[in-house]
């Protein structure tokens, strides 16, 4: 048997102890790895796809669900987007108030640079000096309460010409698509307020306008199917460019037009006191050396499809879905109406001024918008690790915020599901209580990026439901013959919206028309 000689077993010696040492500096002096991150849990997942397979064709129902059964807070994986999903109001507290400034802001995709303006919008703009300038514009001079009392002639008129057009097509016992109906009147309404401008029969610049933002909207839904391809978004991207590019430009065009109009008009009408519309008040700022914040052009004309995409299609879809409510509860309809004629009387159309009032209308609307909010799932970033629910919560990480969950949170809510207008009455402050102290009543998101044109948007509503109660009833046909239920079924995406047309009858109670 071989015997190992004095210099081997030397040799042997100073190699392992050679070999500790390096182990024990290494441990020592080594770079310090990366904490481990307690993550909010996650349900079980799949190569590639993630959480991809859970979701269905309405996503705001299914991460429900999902929250329902795994946690109210969850770490998901959307093919290559891996986000947090919060699904209560305490939770959504915690990003609203408590770290409000951190998540003041809107996950950027690599798409934003060919998409719409989207350098220079306002609604995605990182929170800094130009969103805050913009936030303040919009609250002070473009969408908050003095404006809106400027402008209540024009939506005044805007209502009257609908009301005309209902009892017109009554006379002849023409059924009507309320919500083509109700997008019509929005896109009138909002683009005179914008700019002096309104669709006709014929070709004309607001109907334009509708047209263009209506095909960014749903371009933009493929570019964002797109995103969640992980390697091959930008093969996504380069399908839909050459798209993008020509909406832009057409877009672009558009918009030149009409604040070159705009322009000359403001050269010839120094009349100070005369009516402005918003694109009006724009130009003086954009025009103004000493404003506080320099917009640019492209700036102007982003606010402006900010402001039509956010606006028309989620005041119309609202009114949309109220009337539905109204239409399958009758007692709550019948309760309504008793409500305008004691307040307003039987002899003149509701007014703005009348909605404080009517109290019971409001609370209609807010239980609506509890069960139905038009964008039910909010995204946000934030700037720096912050912490909810005791997890953390990494910078730039997407989180997106589940509304639909929040406002039937059984936590907050009693029969959450139930609609229920009385919940929001005075009388039954308890409930309303709770809910306001817990964040459970959201439905345009909270913080500072909360939506800033909710004043505005809700006093279109209430006008509008109010008088479409005072004047008419609205007899439904579909699967169930006259006086059928409506059919409340959701569409397919992000965004909430009613998946079958809502056509009925109009029927003549008041006409505010006759004598």
């Amino acid at each position: 048997m071989a015997t190992i000689n004095g210099d081997t077993l030397s040799y042997l010696n100073f190699f392992f102890l050679s070999l500790i040492s390096s182990f024990l500096l290494l441990y020592f002096f080594k770079k310090p790895t990366k904490p481990i991150l307690h993550l909010p849990p996650s349900p079980p997942s799949l190569p590639l796809i993630g959480h991809l397979h859970l979701l269905g064709r309405v996503a705001y129902k299914y991460f429900h669900n999902l929250a329902t059964k795994h946690g109210p807070l969850l770490s998901l994986q959307l093919g290559s987007v891996p986000l947090i999903l919060v699904s209560s109001a305490s939770y959504a507290a915690e990003i609203f108030k408590t770290n409000d400034i951190a998540f003041s802001y809107k996950p950027k995709t690599p798409f934003d640079d060919g998409l719409l303006f989207q350098n220079f919008g306002f609604i995605s703009a990182p929170y800094g000096d130009y969103w805050r300038f913009m936030k303040k514009l919009c609250m002070t001079e473009l969408l908050g309460p003095r404006q809106t009392e400027r402008s209540s002639s024009v939506r005044r008129e805007e209502l009257q010409r609908f009301l005309q057009n209902m009892v017109d097509k009554a006379c002849k016992n023409e059924n009507v698509d309320l919500e083509n109906e109700l997008v019509k009147l929005t896109n009138n309404t909002i683009c005179r307020m914008a700019m002096s401008t309104r669709c006709s029969e014929e070709e004309d610049e607001a109907q334009r306008c509708k047209e263009l933002v209506d095909g960014s909207m749903e371009l933009a839904a493929k570019v964002a199917a797109a995103y969640l391809m992980g390697p091959l978004k930008k093969i996504g991207f380069w399908v839909f460019r050459e798209q993008l590019k020509n909406l832009s430009t057409q877009i672009d065009e558009l918009l030149e037009k009409i604040l070159k109009e705009h322009e000359e008009r403001a050269k010839k009408d120094s009349d100070e006191g005369g009516d402005q519309d918003l694109m009006d008040i724009l130009l003086k700022v954009y025009q103004d050396e000493k404003a506080e914040f320099q917009i640019s052009r492209s700036q102007m004309k982003a606010f402006f499809v900010d402001l039509f995409i956010a606006g028309t299609h989620t005041t119309a879809d609202s009114t949309h879905w109220i009337m539905a409510m109204l239409i399958n509860h009758p007692k709550v309809f019948k309760k309504l109406r008793e409500e305008i004629e004691s307040v307003v009387g039987k002899n003149r159309l509701v007014e703005e001024s009348d909605i404080s009032k009517l109290h019971y209308l409001q609370a209609i609307v807010k239980e609506t918008l509890r069960l139905y909010p038009l964008g039910p799932l909010i995204p946000r970033t934030n700037c720096e690790d912050c912490k909810i629910g005791g997890f953390d919560i990494p910078k730039e990480t997407i989180v997106l915020i589940n509304l639909y969950s929040i406002m039937r949170d059984p936590n907050i809510w009693d029969n959450p599901d139930e609609f229920k207008p009385e919940r929001f009455l005075v009388s039954d402050h308890k409930e309303t209580n709770k809910q306001k102290h817990l964040m459970g009543y959201v439905p345009f998101g909270g913080g500072r990026r909360m939506c800033p044109g909710s004043h505005l948007g809700l006093t279109i509503i209430h006008v509008n439901v109010a008088s479409m109660v005072q004047c008419f009833d609205w007899k439904v046909y579909g699967g169930d013959g006259d006086g059928g239920k409506v059919n409340v079924e959701a569409k397919s995406g992000m965004i909430m919206c009613m998946a079958h047309p809502l056509v009925c009858l109009p029927v003549v109670h008041y006409n505010p028309f006759s004598g």
